[in-house]
């Protein structure tokens, strides 16, 4: 049966179309998520906007949702981490609406400089008040970008063809990128004193809340105007009244507010140096359709178990990286998985290791996904992608990444080490023609199809006749082996052996084969 998604906010028809193409869609628009208990029993999907809050208690009530996709960027209406301790992906759409809210953001600051709302009430009252209404040119003045992320990359870019000079305040954001791009790098004192305008372009966090507060708006020149397109919580509302009433500030134009809708009695709207519209950064026709198709390509690659694009919660990666990655993401779990049933006694530290060419890509999803190896054994929570990193910090297992792009026999190779209270355990595997393997296994070389299912591992000594008996103890328990390696330190030393088999081994044909071999170790493993 298909997976079911509900759709609780509008989105444009694109992305229902897309969305219908491989899941049953319910839409709950116009009425209310808590009163669709039995759709949230069965949801695998929930997308919404920004109408609808996410909390704690809905997601609760959802026991099977995998995945919750805002058709937008911001995502403060969702408890992300209420979902990431459920392991559940929380996805957005980033970049769809970016050319829209820049747009907004740059006809706000032209309706500024040139009075245009209150040009077109005073001609609409019949009133010719041409001399009262001298604007100024945008043209060589100084914008200050606080964020270059989409938006405000899209907003200096354009403030750039109309020959502004643009500073940036962005400490996350290298200054090179910021000189490349036309900008100009500052520090946010500077930038407040010497801007013209300034425009937020920042997503709301706890460092962000406030950021524009009633000091950083006695630091902007006189003359100065506010833009905000992004959170309404960025800016210390009482702060900005005050500021405006005493003409400190010249003007503001404002799209979004820490309550929406805007209640009748909030006087930041209603203010004569304010511009206000109702949150309409994205809202065009073409970012509409743009932010369903994208959110509910996250959705469906996660209902499909891909890794998304645009996970707030779980490592990302790009369309163009997924053939690369996939591969060394399947054989990360299955290594995960090896190490941790090959120690007895409790993990205390994990390393991954990373050599060769594989060194220089974006591995944060592998990592993720050798924690859930790691975990997945010994975990009674579901493990995946997104909540593998939290679960380990749970358990107090500390994680390090290492990689060099030296290689290693191989030319990439990815090495587990598992430290424990009973010793160390080291695993690691290649990837050849797109097939994960297993490579070695302590100090034992090898080269084992890497696929999930049932080994059989034995230590012993090599000697003739080993491989006959095993292979006879199992046919006779109608145990088939589909594969087979041994690695040895030496003619007649030390030998480990990994039989791959297509059923669990039983109980009492583990105790046959210790029993008639004298091995030093067995061990049936499950990946």
């Amino acid at each position: 049966m298909q997976p079911l998604v509900i759709v609780a906010d509008r989105i444009a028809q694109e992305g229902l179309d897309l969305l219908g193409q491989s899941c049953r869609v319910l839409s709950l628009v116009g009425s209310s998520l808590e009163r669709a208990a039995d759709g949230l029993q069965e949801a695998e999907g929930l997308i919404v906007r920004s109408e609808t809050r996410v909390d704690a208690a809905l997601i609760e009530r959802a026991p099977r949702l995998r995945v919750i996709g805002r058709a937008g960027a911001g995502v403060d209406t969702i408890d992300v981490q209420a979902a990431t301790a459920r392991g559940i992906v929380v996805v957005n759409a980033p970049g769809g609406n970016a050319v829209a809210a820049a747009e907004h953001t740059l006809a706000l600051m032209f309706s500024l400089a040139r009075h245009v709302p209150l040009a077109d009430r005073l001609m609409k009252d019949g009133q010719w008040k041409r001399s009262q209404l001298v604007g100024t040119e945008l043209t060589g003045k100084t914008l200050g970008l606080v964020g270059l992320g989409r938006v405000g990359t899209e907003v200096a870019r354009r403030a750039l063809g109309l020959e502004m000079r643009v500073l940036v305040y962005d400490p996350y954001v290298p200054d090179d990128h910021i000189r490349t791009l036309g900008g100009e790098p500052s520090a946010l004192d500077a930038l407040l004193e010497r801007a013209n305008y300034i425009s937020l372009h920042v997503p709301l966090t706890d460092a962000t809340r406030a950021l524009i507060d009633a000091d950083r708006l006695a630091r902007m020149q006189p003359g100065a105007c506010l833009v905000n397109c992004a959170r309404g919580e960025l800016v210390d509302q009482p702060a900005l009244l005050a500021a405006l009433d005493a003409g400190q500030l010249a003007a503001a134009a404002i799209d979004v507010y820490p309550e929406e809708p805007v209640s009748p009695d909030n006087p930041l709207p209603r203010h004569p140096r304010v511009i206000a519209t109702p949150h309409l950064g994205a809202s065009t026709v073409e970012a509409q359709a743009s932010v369903a198709v994208q959110v509910v390509h996250e959705v469906l690659a996660v209902l499909a178990g891909q890794p998304p694009q645009f996970a707030v919660n779980a490592p990302s990666i790009r369309a163009e990286e997924m053939p690369i990655l996939r591969p060394f993401m399947d054989l990360a779990v299955l290594l995960g998985k090896l190490a941790t049933q090959l120690v007895d006694g409790a993990i205390r530290s994990a390393e991954i290791e990373y050599r060769g060419a594989i060194a220089e890509e974006n591995t944060s999803a592998v990592t993720a996904t050798a924690v859930q190896g790691l975990l997945e054994p010994i975990s009674e929570v579901s493990v995946n992608l997104v909540n593998a990193r939290l679960l380990a910090r749970q358990r107090g297992l500390e994680v390090v990444e290492r990689r060099s792009t030296t290689p290693e026999h191989y030319t990439s190779l990815v090495r587990v080490t598992v430290r424990a209270s009973d010793g160390d355990v080291s695993v690691a595997g290649a990837v050849s023609d797109g097939r994960p393997a297993i490579v070695q296994i302590g100090e034992y070389e090898l080269h084992l199809p890497a696929a999930p299912g049932y080994l059989l591992m034995t230590r012993h000594d090599d000697r003739p006749g080993i491989i006959g008996t095993v292979g006879q103890l199992l046919g006779e328990a109608d145990v088939n082996i589909s594969s087979m390696q041994v690695g040895r330190s030496g003619p007649r030393g030390h030998a480990l052996m990994l039989l791959s088999v297509d059923d669990p081994i039983p109980p009492d044909v583990v105790a046959r084969l210790r029993a008639s071999l004298n091995f030093a170790a067995v061990k049936v493993l499950k990946l």
